[in-house]
């Protein structure tokens, strides 16, 4: 099995309804992840996202970058009792996804990398691990572009954001 990095935005209407009734939540992302399946947007006409198994390499990367928001597990819980995988699913209101925005634009993925050895990935059991394969540090950086442009789209749409592994 993989673990894999989710988001889905939501407006705060949608979001207020999955903080009172979170087992609507999972309904409801499985509802748009279906209808995205089929068309496959862009990251910034999305509304479901996935860092595929790039989630703890960027964990990584940014917490060591001292990412000033958790876009890798969200910062607030909303489904303690649902069954979202691995852990609990959270969500950041509106403020913090536009603070998000700000900062992955700010740092280009080049930065995130720089001085970093794959040694580093590995001795930290970076999931998925094989990080002594040449080029292994270039692996996450579509996903990390790709993560921008939908924060950045949701910071725009001042939606919030519901995140979590499966």
């Amino acid at each position: 099995m993989s673990m894999i990095g989710e988001y889905l935005r939501v407006t705060t209407t949608e979001l207020d309804r999955v903080i009172q009734a979170p087992h609507w939540a999972s309904d409801f992302v499985e509802e748009v992840q279906d209808t995205e399946e089929e068309s496959e947007p862009a990251p910034v006409d999305a509304r479901h996202f996935s860092t595929y198994k790039t989630w703890d390499m960027l964990r990584f990367l940014l917490a060591r970058a001292e990412f000033p928001v958790n876009v890798i597990h969200g910062e607030e819980p909303f489904a303690e009792d649902e069954d979202w995988g691995y852990g609990p699913a959270r969500y950041l209101r509106p403020q913090r996804v536009r603070l998000a925005a700000e900062a992955l634009r700010a740092t280009t993925y080049a930065q995130l990398i720089s001085g970093v050895d794959p040694a580093e990935l590995t001795s930290a059991e970076v999931y998925p691990l094989g990080w002594s394969e040449p080029g292994s540090l270039e692996w996450g950086r579509s996903w990390y572009d790709g993560l921008t442009q939908f924060f950045e789209a949701a910071a725009r749409a001042d939606d919030a954001m519901l995140v979590w592994l499966d």
